[in-house]
């Protein structure tokens, strides 16, 4: 046991020595040890045979940090990709999605929209992206989609209603919508879930 402990304390002292010269290089320097340095001081405590085996053993134990480093950085690097790739798929799924789909805020405003719900609005999704949802309706329905937010706003956790879009047509389509809370924010979620001719009414 005594042994174990002296090992440990030289191997403490070995570190110290170490940090206190890249200390020193460090102000002299006055900007940060590069780590081209930082292993020449090692390498200096290794070129003297008092300190050689810690200094050896030191020197192995930051190769191998380096590696788990760049294991790590590979691995996360994957992730990435593999986070992108999925992310790319659930644009697509999330544009080329039959139904209408709308972020929007407390006043209607269009946050996002998918190329379905541009199409309603008869209306490029960039030329929509700003603009009121409820200046494609009808006065009365502006009304009611004001209110299903507050409801969903209050705790209910989907509500359903119709709407008539006066987006250019005559007459008015009129389509049925569910409305949500947004998971990632204060917005909501309104999605079609068609309309009322598809419907038989």
């Amino acid at each position: 046991m005594p042994e174990l402990i002296d090992e440990l304390q030289r191997h403490a002292n070995l570190r110290q020595r170490a940090l206190q010269q890249m200390d020193a290089a460090e102000t002299r320097g006055a900007q940060a040890m590069s780590p081209s340095m930082a292993l020449a001081v090692l390498h200096k405590l290794a070129s003297s045979p008092e300190t050689a085996t810690e200094a050896l053993s030191l020197l192995h134990e930051l190769q191998v940090y380096q590696v788990e480093l760049a294991l790590q950085d590979e691995e996360l690097r994957a992730s990435r990709r593999e986070l992108e790739t999925l992310l790319h798929r659930q644009r697509q799924l999330y544009d080329h999605s039959p139904a209408g789909s709308f972020t929007i805020d407390r006043s209607t405003v269009i946050a996002e929209l998918n190329l379905a719900g541009a199409r309603l609005l008869n209306l490029r999704r960039e030329a929509a992206l700003g603009r009121r949802l409820d200046a494609f309706l009808t006065d009365h329905d502006g009304r009611v989609l004001q209110s299903v937010l507050a409801l969903t706003a209050a705790g209910q956790t989907v509500a359903q209603c119709e709407l008539r879009l006066n987006a250019g047509l005559d007459p008015p389509k009129t389509i049925r919508v569910s409305v949500g809370i947004d998971p990632a924010g204060s917005r909501f979620l309104l999605a079609t879930l068609g309309t009322a001719a598809a419907r038989g009414i």
